[in-house]
């Protein structure tokens, strides 16, 4: 599609970033120090497949400055941007990916493409987790083992379970 701001471009990055945010309210599993199984990257890596990488970063930044009116555990200026905005605006990189093939949608591409956005979210999480939530880790465990395993258990699941509703979702656009 085309990649200029369009109004349709516009509207459908609205009710993805609504969207979004409903499904971060309907967690399967949260985590004690915050992070949860959800679909709330679903929305979002649609608008990228759609709209491409510009579209998917600004929906994402869009979703997580308003998660930070939802109960945001904020400590520093730095961790804000780390756990709200950054790792949602970083899944947009799904959308480098042509998950289509003569205008079908390719399911591998589109695991790689969906691999790539969440391990970069993950790589933001971590950060986030070694820099400001490190005192958390149990003694003597290394505070980067400890900050990959917390947010791998949940972003794991939510990456697995993404990829198995968006098959069915980008099946169900392919041509829309």
């Amino acid at each position: 599609m085309e990649n200029k701001f369009s109004t349709r471009m516009m509207a459908e990055i609205g009710v993805a970033v609504a969207l979004a945010v409903v499904l971060n309210f309907l967690k399967l599993w949260r985590m004690p120090q915050g992070g949860s199984v959800s679909l709330e990257m679903l929305p979002i890596l649609v608008i990228a497949f759609r709209w491409g990488l510009g579209a998917g970063m600004f929906s994402g930044l869009a979703y997580g400055l308003l998660q930070l009116m939802f109960g945001a555990y904020i400590i520093h200026p730095i961790q804000l941007i780390m756990d709200y905005p950054l790792p949602y605006m970083v899944l947009g990189a799904a959308g480098i990916f042509k998950i289509r093939k003569d205008d079908i949608i390719q399911p591998l591409r589109m695991f790689w493409a969906v691999l790539v956005a969440s391990a970069l979210r993950l790589i933001v999480h971590i950060l986030s987790g070694v820099i400001f939530f490190g005192s958390y880790a149990p003694e003597g465990q290394n505070v980067w083992a400890y900050s990959t395993i917390y947010n791998a258990s949940f972003l794991i699941p939510t990456t697995i379970v993404t990829y198995i509703l968006l098959l069915i979702v980008m099946k169900a656009l392919e041509n829309k």
